[in-house]
């Protein structure tokens, strides 16, 4: 979707200035945050794709005036919502109200910290052959998806070259809407600043995109 989320190349909110010295988290808060965030995908109910997109997309004026941790606890109070786990007023008050949900397993520290180790790996068994090798000029398709897209709207319709071949990985776009894996080739492919922004781009500046087989067609 073409979301507030989505802001590579837009002009008009100044420049990106680093924090020096920036801490992990700025306040507990945003350490409880992240915690509870994990704990909730350890439960199975939703895909990592699922809680990109719920992140991505909160309306733009929420998005746009919210901190990067306040999206991440709308989004998860979304998914919990959504998948029945909490009732609208266990959230208003802050504490549970009603039975849990069936079949929800408990969290235990030992079990947090194997799942971590293990991560959530997207690639799958590699079928048939890639469409494009390295080298090879290709363009980024020019879509305006509804749902979810790893696309960055800024290298729709642009030529790039492909760098690397990743194997096969879950596409985001049909996970996150619970229709399937669907796994796909997956490249990195370069663009060039002057493609994407034109003449007046700063001519040593390249851009860097992961973007899956059917994000793309020959150049």
């Amino acid at each position: 979707m073409n979301g507030a989320h989505d802001l590579g190349g837009t002009m008009g909110f100044g420049e990106v200035v680093p924090e020096v010295d920036e801490p992990v988290f700025h306040s507990d808060w945003e350490r409880r945050t992240m915690a509870v965030t994990l704990a909730g995908a350890m439960l199975g109910r939703w895909s990592l794709d699922e809680s990109r997109h719920v992140r991505e997309n909160r309306p733009p004026a929420t998005y746009l005036t919210s901190t990067y941790y306040r999206i991440w606890l709308d989004a998860l109070e979304s998914l919990l919502l959504a998948h029945g786990l909490v009732d609208a007023d266990e959230l208003a008050g802050g504490r549970a109200r009603h039975p849990g949900a069936d079949g929800v397993p408990t969290v235990s520290p030992d079990t947090v910290a194997r799942v971590l180790s293990r991560g959530a790996p997207t690639e799958r068994a590699t079928h048939g052959s890639p469409g494009f090798e390295v080298g090879q000029a290709v363009r980024a398709r020019n879509i305006h998806p509804a749902g979810h897209t790893r696309l960055p709207r800024y290298v729709r319709g642009h030529r790039g070259t492909v760098e690397l071949v990743h194997g096969v990985h879950v596409l985001p776009d049909t996970n996150a809407h619970g229709g399937g894996e669907n796994p796909e080739w997956l490249y990195t492919v370069r663009f060039a600043g002057t493609e994407l922004w034109g003449e007046a781009a700063d001519a040593s500046v390249e851009i860097s995109v992961d973007a899956w087989e059917s994000y793309l067609e020959p150049a």
